[in-house]
C-alpha cells in the first residue's frame, strides 16, 4: 500500500514541485473542473498536499490565488509574444502574430483557457479599486505599441482611435474563443473551427485597414 501511494505521488505532475506551485496547479484544475465559487480553500490545500494556512501565506485569499494564476499565465504569454514578434518588421503581421500567440497558449492549456474565458471577468476589489492583472495590462501596452506603429506607417483608416480599435480586436478575439468553448461544453451555436476563428478575427482586423 505504501509503495502504491509513493508511486502515485511520483506520477503526479506536481510531484517534487514547491508548495506554492502545487497550490497554483491544484487551484487551476479545481477552478476549471468545479468553478471558482464552488471550490473551497480547504479543498485546494488538501489537493495540493499542504495546509490552508500555507496557501494563505502565499496568496492571501482565494481571490489572490486566482489573480496569481492569471498573472503568471499572462507573464508567460507576454514573453512568448515578445519572442514571436521581435524579428518582424511589418506591424500588421505583428498584430496577427500576437493574437495567434494568445490562441496557441490557451489551446495548449484547456484549464487556463476555461478560466480566462469564463472566470476572467472576475475582478478583485481592493477598497474602492478594481484590480487587473499587471501581466494583462502589459499585453495591452504591447498591443497598443503595435497599433501605434500601424498608425505611424499610415496603414489605418483615418480618425481611428487606437484604444477603441484595440478594445474591438481584443473583444472580438475573446468573444470568438469563448463562444467556441461554450459550443463544445454546452452546445452553444458556434460550430466553427480554429481556421474559421482566425478568418473571422482577420475580418475584424481588416475592417480597420486603409483601403
Amino acid at each position: 500500500m505504501r509503495h502504491q501511494t509513493e508511486l502515485r505521488r511520483a506520477e503526479s505532475p506536481t510531484f517534487g514541485a514547491s508548495s506554492r506551485d502545487r497550490i497554483l496547479q491544484s487551484a487551476k484544475s479545481l477552478f476549471a473542473a468545479k468553478g471558482y465559487a464552488k471550490t473551497s480553500t480547504v479543498t485546494i490545500a488538501r489537493t495540493a498536499g499542504t495546509s490552508e494556512s500555507q496557501m494563505m501565506k502565499h496568496f492571501g485569499s482565494k481571490d489572490g490565488l486566482l489573480a496569481a494564476i492569471f498573472e503568471e499565465s499572462w507573464q508567460r504569454i507576454n514573453w512568448s509574444a515578445r519572442q514571436a514578434i521581435q524579428n518582424l518588421t511589418s506591424p500588421s503581421e505583428k498584430l496577427l502574430v500576437l493574437s495567434g500567440v494568445v490562441m496557441s497558449a490557451l489551446d495548449r492549456d484547456p484549464e487556463l483557457k476555461l478560466l480566462m474565458l469564463l472566470e476572467g471577468r472576475r475582478f478583485r476589489k481592493e477598497g474602492q479599486m478594481v484590480s487587473l492583472a499587471q501581466g494583462y495590462l502589459e499585453f495591452v501596452r504591447l498591443t497598443d505599441d503595435v497599433l501605434s506603429e500601424m498608425q505611424d506607417a499610415g496603414l489605418l483608416r483615418p480618425n481611428i482611435h487606437l484604444q477603441a480599435m484595440r478594445s474591438a480586436l481584443m473583444g472580438a478575439l475573446e468573444g470568438l474563443m469563448r463562444d467556441q468553448l461554450l459550443a463544445r461544453r454546452v452546445g452553444f451555436p458556434a460550430q466553427y473551427g480554429a481556421e474559421e476563428l482566425r478568418e473571422a478575427f482577420r475580418g475584424v482586423f481588416n475592417s480597420f485597414i486603409r483601403p
